[in-house]
C-alpha cells in the first residue's frame, strides 16, 4: 500500500531530476523526470537495457551532459508519473547518518532524554546542551554514524511501525547524494563530490536510543533507527547545480496536515560541505551513497506526540519535492 503524491505545478527545482520508477507490476528502472510530472525511461534513452539508477550515479560526471540534452528533447516519449510507481530514488551502498546537527533540535533532545537519576531542572540541562554544542562547533566534530540501506523505503510507501517500537518519531532531513568516490576531501572541495540532493525521513524509536542496561556504551542506533522502512527516501534526486544553496533550504514536516517541523538548514551546526568532508576523512564515500545532515527541531518528543497507526507524514524540502507516507502498526506475529 502507498499514499499517492498530490499533483503539483512544478515538482522540483531545475530542468530535471533522477528517479527510480516502475510500471505497476514491472521492474524498477532509472528515469529522468521533468518538472511537469513526466518520466523518460533512461534504459531506452541511453541504450542500456540493464541500467540502474546507481549505475547512472557511478557515471554521473560523464552522463550529466547527456541528461541535460535528454531533458530538452521534446520529441522523446515520456510517461506520466501518475501511471508509474515511484520508488526510493537510489539503493545506496552506504548510508551516513548525522545526529545533533541543528541547534534547537539538540536542546529539545537533551531535555527529552533525561538520564536515570538526573533530577536537575530543565534550565540547567538546557544550558548544558548549549555548552556542548558550542564546544562541538569549536572542535569541528560532527556526529556521524552508519545506517543500513535495508531501512530505506519509497517516498509514498507505507511505514510499518514495529510492535516493539514504543516511541516511534519522525526526523525529516536534507540528504546529500554522492556523485564521485571521495576520500579525505577538504571542505572546500567537498561540493565537487555531490551529485544532488533528496529528502529523507530518518525515523527513530526514542525508547531504544540509549542502552539503559549498558549506559557507558551509549547509543544503540541499530535498534532505534534501522527497522525495515524506517528511512523513507525521495521522491527524486535533484542535481546539485539546481540547488542554489543547500545551507538555506526550508525543511518542513506535516503530521496529518499539521506542521510539526519547519526550519531552515541555516540552523545546521555543521553545513553540508563540512558533513561530506568529515565523513570522507574516515570512510571512502561512493557514488550513490547518502549523507544525511540531521533533523531540525519539532520532533514528536518535543510535542509529546509520537507516531501511531494511520498517521500520514508529509515532508518537503525547498526545491526537492514532497514525500508522503502513512504509518501502519505491525500486526501480531
Amino acid at each position: 500500500m502507498s499514499v499517492k503524491p498530490e499533483p503539483a505545478s512544478a515538482l522540483f527545482a531545475g530542468p530535471f531530476a533522477l528517479a527510480t520508477v516502475s510500471a505497476p507490476d514491472g521492474p524498477a528502472f532509472p528515469a529522468l523526470v521533468t518538472p511537469d510530472g513526466r518520466a523518460l525511461d533512461l534504459r531506452s534513452a541511453l541504450g542500456e537495457e540493464r541500467l540502474t539508477t546507481l549505475a547512472v550515479l557511478d557515471r554521473w560526471e560523464t552522463l550529466l551532459p547527456r541528461l541535460h540534452a535528454l531533458a530538452g528533447d521534446s520529441g522523446l516519449h515520456r510517461t506520466p508519473l501518475a501511471d508509474l510507481r515511484v520508488h526510493a530514488p537510489v539503493q545506496p551502498r552506504q548510508v551516513f547518518q548525522s545526529g545533533a546537527n541543528y541547534r534547537q533540535h539538540v536542546i529539545d533532545l537533551h531535555l527529552a532524554h533525561r538520564a536515570p537519576g538526573d533530577e536537575r531542572p530543565d534550565d540547567e540541562r538546557r544550558a548544558e546542551a548549549a555548552e556542548i554544542m558550542d564546544r562541538r562547533t569549536a572542535e569541528d566534530l560532527p556526529y556521524v554514524f552508519i545506517g543500513l540501506p535495508s531501512a530505506i523505503t519509497g517516498p509514498y510507501d507505507d511505514v510499518v511501525l514495529p510492535a516493539w517500537a514504543e516511541q516511534p518519531d519522525w526526523e525529516l532531513e536534507l540528504a546529500v547524494v554522492i556523485g564521485r568516490p571521495a576520500h579525505q576531501v577538504s571542505v572546500a572541495d567537498a561540493p565537487r563530490y555531490v551529485a544532488g540532493y533528496t529528502i529523507a525521513n530518518d525515523l527513530t524509536d526514542r525508547a531504544t536510543v540509549f542502552r539503559r542496561d549498558m549506559p557507558r556504551i551509549g547509543t544503540d542506533w541499530l535498534r532505534s533507527k534501522n527497522a525495515p522502512g524506517f528511512t523513507p527516501l525521495g521522491p527524486w534526486i535533484v542535481p546539485a547545480e539546481s540547488v542554489a544553496d543547500p545551507d538555506d533550504l526550508r525543511v518542513t514536516l506535516k503530521l496529518n496536515g499539521e506542521t510539526m517541523q519547519d526550519e531552515s538548514t541555516k540552523d545546521m551546526i555543521f553545513k553540508v560541505a563540512r558533513m561530506v568532508s568529515y565523513a570522507s576523512q574516515t570512510a571512502r564515500l561512493l557514488p550513490g551513497d547518502l549523507v544525511l545532515t540531521g533533523s531540525p527541531s519539532g520532533n514528536g518528543m518535543h510535542w509529546g506526540r509520537l507516531l501511531r497507526d494511520g498517521d500520514v507524514m508529509e515532508g518537503t524540502v525547498t526545491g526537492l519535492g514532497t514525500q508522503r507516507t502513512r504509518c501502519v502498526a505491525e500486526g501480531p506475529v
